[in-house]
């Protein structure tokens, strides 16, 4: 059995999981989400936990087991909690601003970049720090990377958009190099 697919999903007393044939339907405090089942993928309630069960050992419904099992789980986190993502930006003139629907970048470029905010996604902007939050974590996430693809962080100076908690690798430049006895390209 999948290990992630045979944990229990623990649904708070906020969290209202309803289910009609395949479809899924999570209401919180935040929200609601729909999910569609496949049909080798089915749930089991017992009180207040939730089982995602395979029908079958095929290696379809092996591998759809702990993905189920994960967006349910995720989905119900979603409504209670949220999901977040911030992203740090660094290099001289760079700014960022949101104004309604929309987030304005100005990273390096010689025109500002605007990004439209997908529905169900709220962007904050404070100081150097761009937060991404919502209740699904896949638009979270994508959203999050789209911004992030807008200028990714040079390893030289380290300019540009990263995760907050991205570790970037830095090189040495050339003159650095040459300063500790690198090799001369010649």
């Amino acid at each position: 059995m999948s290990n992630i697919g045979k944990r229990k999903i623990i649904l708070k007393p906020e969290v209202r999981l309803e289910q009609s044939g395949n479809q899924v339907k999570t209401v919180g405090p935040k929200g609601e989400l729909n999910l569609e089942l496949p049909s080798k993928i089915t749930l089991k309630r017992e009180g207040d936990a939730l089982f995602v069960e395979r029908l079958g050992d095929d290696k379809k419904a092996k591998s759809l087991h702990g993905l189920y099992r994960k967006l349910i789980a995720n989905m119900v986190e979603g409504v209670t909690v949220g999901f977040t993502k911030k992203l740090d930006f660094k290099g001289v003139g760079y700014k960022a601003e949101i104004s309604g629907p929309k987030l304005t970048l100005q990273v390096g470029f010689s025109h500002p970049v605007e990004y439209t905010v997908p529905s169900g996604i709220e962007i904050k902007v404070e100081k150097n720090v761009i937060t991404v939050s919502g209740i699904d974590r896949q638009k979270v996430g994508q959203a999050a990377a789209e911004i992030r693809a807008f200028r990714p962080v040079e390893p030289y100076k380290g300019k540009g958009i990263k995760y907050i908690d991205e570790i970037v690798r830095r090189k040495a430049g050339k003159t650095a190099k040459a300063a500790m006895g690198g090799p001369s390209g010649k």
